[in-house]
């Protein structure tokens, strides 16, 4: 997705995975997973459908908040319809291949929490996946 631009949000207009903050409702953070998915994409995945989780992450950038992101992957038997709510600016698929294709590898100069930084990426048709997201989908790609 692309994060749609908003106050406050350090990874305000930047491409991502769905994701957000565990709450007190939520019984697990897999529970927080499922929940984000359906709020910012519109996307029902129940927990039979999940494969699995990755390793967690962290921010690398110093000026981002301290927090860990533990992704998990699911699998679904059809491509389903993308709703987007008010965080995302957009919702896409990105086929594997293009994930994977050292031609999309680019070298990007990018501004985050005030910071201008030469980033890695992937080149997405225009938008640049980078930073986390990338590094998330760099963990899965070898075990597809």
């Amino acid at each position: 997705m692309e994060r749609a631009v908003r106050a406050g949000d350090p990874w305000s207009g930047q491409v991502s995975l769905p994701g957000g903050r565990y709450e007190e409702h939520d019984a697990s953070l897999l529970e927080t997973a499922l929940r984000e998915l359906r709020e910012e994409a519109g996307v029902e995945v129940v927990p039979a459908q999940v494969l699995g989780e990755l390793d967690e992450l962290r921010p690398r950038i110093a000026a981002l908040p301290s927090v860990i992101v533990r992704p998990y992957v699911a699998a679904v038997t059809e491509r389903p319809l993308l709703t987007p709510n008010d965080e995302a600016a957009a919702l896409f698929w990105v086929p594997v291949d293009t994930l994977r294709d050292p031609a999309r590898r680019v070298q990007r100069s990018v501004e985050a929490r005030g910071l201008r930084m030469k980033v890695e990426g992937i080149d997405l048709d225009g938008r640049l996946l980078w930073g986390m997201t990338e590094r998330i989908l760099a963990g899965l790609l070898p075990l597809l």
